[in-house]
C-alpha cells in the first residue's frame, strides 16, 4: 500500500475529525479522502462514494487516527458549498 506525503496531512481543521482507530479505514489519509469528497462536492455528484482501498495509508500530522469517511463528508460538504460561490 501506497503511504501519502501531500501537504494536507497537515492542515489543521482536519485535527478536529472524529479518531477511527479500527475498522476498515484504519490507517488510510483523511486528507485524500477529504480531497476526493471535495471533488465530488465541487460535481454536486447525486451518487456519492468512497473507495477506502484507493486511498493510500498515513499515519503522519493532524490525519493520523482519522476518520476518512467523516473527513470525506466533510470534504463533500465543503465541495457543495464553495461551489456555489462560482454561481
Amino acid at each position: 500500500m501506497s503511504i501519502c506525503n501531500q501537504e494536507h496531512r497537515h492542515w489543521p481543521f482536519l485535527g478536529s475529525l472524529p479518531h477511527d482507530q479500527g475498522g476498515f479505514g484504519r490507517h488510510k489519509c483523511a486528507g485524500c479522502a477529504y480531497e476526493l469528497g471535495y471533488q465530488a462536492g465541487q460535481r454536486r455528484d447525486e451518487q456519492i462514494y468512497i473507495d477506502l482501498d484507493s486511498l493510500p495509508e498515513s499515519q503522519a500530522g493532524t490525519v493520523r487516527h482519522k476518520s476518512p469517511h467523516a473527513a470525506f463528508a466533510q470534504g463533500y460538504y465543503d465541495g457543495v458549498h464553495s461551489s456555489y460561490n462560482g454561481i
